[in-house]
């Protein structure tokens, strides 16, 4: 009788994406919506909150966009730079890397000889393979990608942004903050829960960690609008 297949869900590998999937949202909807309650609170028009707001969002997309792209690259270029050198010792130096290769299996626990057949067995299948993933823990899933970084990055901080818009514009005039803000914070907590699940943590930890945050950005944005705007 055939024994039944083991399926294993990991999260691992949906870092990257999750991570700047999660940052673009959560930023879009923070800051967009700080920006609305901020200029909402100075006592200005509708269409001074929308313009601001509107601002807000093609800006901020733009900077999470380039910010992710440029420090994803950094870690895409420090990675090549290592599998580089990497290639380069095992070309000049096969034994000296083969027992780099023996030693790192020996601390992980295996004894000397085990660890040293281990290690021959996998240089002879992709050497680079085995020191990129077990000398510098670079493997093909969490490896950097800068492209889909930034793309993810933009396309969430717009989806994010437009919430707290489309509150302002269908909200009265003399409700924009209260709505946006509770709004805001809703869909952040539901963020926090849904980006937990998708990366096997707490969902009420996730919650409760963005919710707090935020609402204390929007509470502090508020109170300059207000006195900014009251002084003006």
């Amino acid at each position: 009788m055939p024994r039944a297949t083991h399926l294993e869900r990991h999260f691992t590998q949906r870092i990257g994406w999750l991570r700047a999937a999660v940052l673009g949202a959560n930023d879009g909807i923070v800051s967009t919506a700080a920006l609305v309650v901020g200029v909402a609170a100075a006592e200005s028009t509708r269409s001074s909150v929308l313009l601001a707001g509107l601002a807000g969002l093609v800006a901020g997309a733009m900077s999470m966009a380039a910010g992710e792209y440029v420090s994803v690259s950094s870690q895409a270029d420090t990675e090549k730079a290592d599998i580089a050198r990497e290639r380069r010792e095992l070309a000049a130096l096969p034994e000296s890397e083969l027992d780099e290769l023996q030693g790192i299996y020996v601390q992980r626990g295996l004894d000397a000889g085990l660890a040293r057949r281990v290690a021959e067995q996998l240089t002879a299948h992709d050497a680079l393979a085995a020191h990129a993933r077990d000398e510098l823990g670079i493997t093909e899933t969490q490896t950097a990608r800068p492209i889909q970084a930034a793309v993810a990055s933009a396309l969430t901080f717009s989806v994010g942004a437009a919430l707290p818009l489309i509150v302002a514009v269908l909200a009265p005039p003399t409700h924009i903050i209260a709505l946006v803000s509770a709004a805001s914070l809703v869909c952040l907590a539901a963020l926090g829960t849904v980006a937990a699940h998708a990366g096997g943590a707490s969902r009420l930890r996730g919650a409760v960690r963005v919710t707090f945050w935020s609402a204390l950005a929007l509470a502090l944005t508020a109170a300059v609008g207000r006195l900014f705007g009251a002084q003006v």
